[in-house]
């Protein structure tokens, strides 16, 4: 008996010390852009349910700088004019993809006997941009932890599956660079995936996918004062994000100032190393104990309102 325990510690001990090598080892691969971002991702997932996590202590943070950092290095490899025209057309659409999503979320959240709080927040996060639209309903309707990491769960996984399927049901389909990222813009829940997965379709659907994505985001506004009257917490304070404002500044730079050809194109490789590295951090967070804790029927809402927005956002792009 002492014998197996004696050999269990060593196995523990010998992951704590492996941990941040291999960690650092994916980095670096990232870094020089070795690895993909699917794969980045993958070997997220594998690394957190073998080895553990290292580096949960600074985890959310280093997720939400290197994704801000990165939407931001994008905008300078992107058009204004080609943008404000995709934004337009994105527009109606978008409209309507968050208030349906919305409604048939909380229908779907009564049916199956979700948790109120946690329904809306999964509900939010699919309908606007994931993981940032969470973090900034959370505290307007007061969740607690386990709510918010439920819904974070969700979105997360569901995230993972996007980022391999919607390229490959793209080809499919045969879907134009445009259409593809409008598709990804609407129906793909966090900026992370979004991103991932039009950059690996093409330079159009990347530019596309993101300038939607992120007039998307800035629903979190009003959203959240909508939420706020719901769940009647008149004093919540409403987060705004402001690195919106810097891509847009990014983009205008790119468009309209040629000196910024000179380093533009390094920034957007740059951005895109920072993409990688977010999704591989984003994969660390799935290990089996965040599989357990997020439970079946929040899933199911996930995944019914998912297909249910992934479904009629296709039909409108490809029949209206």
């Amino acid at each position: 008996m002492k014998t197996q325990h004696h050999s269990f510690s060593h196995l523990v001990e010998i992951k704590h010390f492996l941990s941040p090598i291999i960690f650092g080892a994916v980095i670096l691969l990232c870094l020089f852009s070795i690895i993909s971002p699917p794969i980045a991702l993958v070997a997220g997932i594998v690394l957190v349910n073998f080895f553990g996590n290292p580096f949960l202590a600074f985890h959310h943070k280093a997720i939400t700088f290197l994704l801000q950092f990165s939407v931001v290095g994008l905008g300078f490899g992107m058009n204004a004019t080609s943008a404000i025209s995709a934004g337009k057309e994105g527009f109606l659409l978008t409209i309507f993809s968050i208030f349906s999503t919305l409604i048939f979320g909380t229908l779907l959240g009564k049916w199956l006997k979700t948790d109120k709080k946690t329904s809306h927040l999964i509900s939010c996060g699919t309908a606007i941009c994931g993981g940032s639209a969470i973090a900034a309903i959370s505290p307007v309707i007061k969740s607690s932890e386990n709510q918010t990491s439920i819904a974070l769960g969700v979105i997360f996984i569901l995230n993972s599956v996007a980022l391999f399927a919607f390229p490959f049901i793209g080809h499919q389909l045969d879907l134009s660079q445009k259409d593809f990222g409008l598709w990804c813009a609407i129906a793909i829940h966090d900026t992370s995936s979004v991103v991932g997965a039009a950059n690996k379709y093409g330079a159009e659907a990347l530019q596309v996918a993101t300038t939607v994505k992120l007039a998307r985001a800035l629903w979190i506004i009003p959203i959240s004062i909508i939420t706020a009257f719901i769940f009647k917490n008149k004093n919540s304070k409403i987060k705004i994000p402001y690195f919106i404002g810097l891509f847009i500044l990014a983009m205008l730079l790119n468009t309209y100032v040629p000196a910024t050809a000179i380093f533009a194109p390094q920034i957007v490789s740059i951005a895109k190393i920072g993409l990688t590295i977010t999704l591989f951090l984003i994969g660390a967070t799935l290990n089996i104990n965040t599989l357990k804790s997020v439970g079946v029927k929040p899933l199911l809402q996930g995944v019914f309102l998912w297909v249910f927005i992934a479904g009629l956002s296709l039909v409108a792009i490809l029949f209206f």
